[in-house]
This record gives structure tokens, C-alpha cells and sequence, in this order.
């Protein structure tokens, strides 16, 4: 097995087709092909299923790819510090709900990376999406929360899917609302006060159970409901309809100016934290960018108390 069958193999699962990835390797279809049987019969089992749709990583082949990114990320940081090679690319790859302060800690990631070339991903997406990425090994990182409403339920899923829940910090709920609001400058709210807006939360897709909404207080009965697929459609009706969601209270300004965060006066919390895999490594990378999005939430939740 070879640094460069390692190479071949993480191309094929990224495409999902053997003709694209041998194109992106600049070899030709049949020389892969040959590769990806060489390894496979090397190590005795099957990374892929091939069918008339394209190719698909099988299981096994799942827990192979954490490896091998991690040998292939090791190489790559070995080659910039000692030989001055910059044509690898360092991959990396994050999945986590709709949270200011993950972004944060991506720009800082990148902002402190000196990489020619990389290919970093990083996917706000649906609880269920999150917990498939990384249980999967599609992503090294996945960022979630959770509460006495989902915890059984959540804890459950990660245990099932070899996955485990590391803590960031525990934050008391916030409203976060245009700058606009009628109610923007309240001291606090509750949800009755609220009940005359739209309350906007983020669709969960085939898994749109109550558990794994994003956001908490999710079977109160509000009078208006919107939901969305993605942070900016959230942000616009909150500025055009006056519309309000519930999270952690952490904003960042330079990222979401128009927006503010008000405490809400309920018995609940957010606890918010990083998911990983069992079998996999935790990468110099992913290792980083934990820092940075520890000392982010530390010193946003410091902020927010002192206020």
C-alpha cells in the first residue's frame, strides 16, 4: 500500500466515479481502476460498491478513508515543513449547525493556514446530516447541541453510530432578532411576548422530528411558524418580516451586524458541543481549529455573562 494509492482512493470516494476522479488524477480510467483493485485485494476487502449510478463507499471502506486522510494530511505537513513541497492539497472538513461562532473559528483556521493549496469544506446542514457526515467519516468534525428535551434521544443515535459528544459550554437561551425589532431593546423576553412575530427555525428535512430541530422550545405552540434551509433566508426574514429564532445568544458582529440576541426568560439550556468518531483520528488540523472555536465560544460566553 502506497502514499499514492491513498491518494487515489480518497479522489474516487470525493467524485464518486472513477472516470471523474482519473480525469482529476490526470492517469487514465483503466490505471486506476487497476489501482483501487490492487489496494482492495491487498487489504482483503471491498471499498466501494460500483453500480450503473456511479461509485459509493462501502462501510469498511468508510473507517479506511479516516485513516487514510489522516496519513495522507501527515505526509502533506511533513512535505511543507521539510522538503517545501506545496502541490498536495490539505483537506479538511466541517459539518455543524447554524452557528456564528463555528464560522469564526473556520476564518480563523484559514486566516493562520499557510497552504498553497487545500480543500476545506465546511457545511451548515441538518442535525441528522451532521451525525451521518461524521459517522461516516465524510466530515472529522460535526457541531451540535443539546438539552434535557433531546439528550436521550441524541445520545442514543451518537452511541449507535460509534460517535461521541465533547462539551463546548452550556449557554442560557437568547432571541436573536433584526436590530430593527420592535423589541429589539427589551432587557428580556418571554415567548408570549413573541407570539405576534414569526418564530423562524431551520427545516431537519425527512427527520423533521421535534429531537432534532435546532432550536430549543421547538414544540411550543407559536402562532406563526416559518422554516428555512439556510442562514441567509433566516437573516432576511428576520429583517423584512420581523421574524425571531432562538439560539445561544452568540453573535459576532463583523459576521451578522444586523442581527441582536435578547435572553428569553425560560427553564432551559443550550448545551452546545463537538461530535467525533470512535475509530478515527483527530487530525493537527482539526486539532487547530478545536482551539480556536473553544477559545471563540469561552470568550463570546464570557462577553455575554458580563453584560
Amino acid at each position: 500500500m502506497t502514499l499514492v494509492q491513498l491518494k487515489y482512493v480518497l479522489q474516487v470516494a470525493e467524485d464518486g466515479s472513477i472516470n471523474e476522479a482519473a480525469k482529476n488524477l490526470f492517469i487514465s480510467q483503466p490505471s486506476l481502476s487497476n489501482a483501487i483493485k490492487d489496494i482492495e485485494e491487498e487489504l482483503q476487502l471491498s471499498l466501494f460498491h460500483r453500480t450503473n449510478k456511479g461509485i459509493t463507499v462501502t462501510n469498511e471502506g468508510q473507517a479506511f478513508l479516516g485513516y487514510a486522510r489522516a496519513v495522507i494530511e501527515q505526509y502533506a505537513l511533513l512535505e511543507e515543513r521539510y522538503l517545501d513541497k506545496r502541490n498536495t492539497k490539505i483537506s479538511f472538513s466541517i459539518s455543524t449547525q447554524h452557528y456564528s461562532f463555528a464560522i469564526n473559528a473556520f476564518v480563523k483556521l484559514l486566516k493562520e493556514v499557510d497552504y498553497d493549496t487545500y480543500n476545506f469544506s465546511i457545511e451548515e446542514t441538518k442535525t441528522n446530516e451532521i451525525i451521518e457526515n461524521v459517522k461516516n467519516m465524510k466530515s472529522e468534525i460535526g457541531i451540535l447541541y443539546m438539552n434535557d428535551f433531546n439528550h436521550d434521544v441524541i445520545s442514543k443515535i451518537l452511541n449507535e453510530s460509534n460517535l461521541i459528544f465533547h462539551s463546548l459550554f452550556v449557554a442560557k437561551p437568547h432571541v436573536f432578532m433584526a436590530v430593527n425589532h420592535p423589541l429589539a431593546n427589551e432587557k428580556t423576553l418571554t415567548l408570549e411576548q413573541l407570539d405576534e412575530y414569526p418564530y423562524l427555525s431551520y427545516l431537519q428535512g425527512d427527520t423533521n422530528s421535534f429531537y432534532f430541530m435546532e432550536e430549543i422550545q421547538s414544540t411550543y405552540p407559536h402562532k406563526k411558524s416559518i422554516k428555512v434551509s439556510d442562514r441567509g433566508t433566516l437573516f432576511n426574514l428576520m429583517i423584512g418580516l420581523q421574524g425571531y429564532t432562538i439560539s445561544t445568544g452568540i453573535i459576532f458582529n463583523e459576521l451578522n451586524p444586523e442581527v441582536v440576541s435578547v435572553p428569553l426568560l425560560v427553564d432551559d439550556y443550550i448545551e452546545v458541543g463537538y461530535i467525533t468518531h470512535k475509530k478515527s483520528f483527530v487530525t493537527p488540523l482539526a486539532k487547530r481549529y478545536l482551539e480556536l472555536l473553544e477559545e471563540s465560544c469561552h470568550d463570546s460566553v464570557v462577553k455575554e455573562e458580563s453584560r
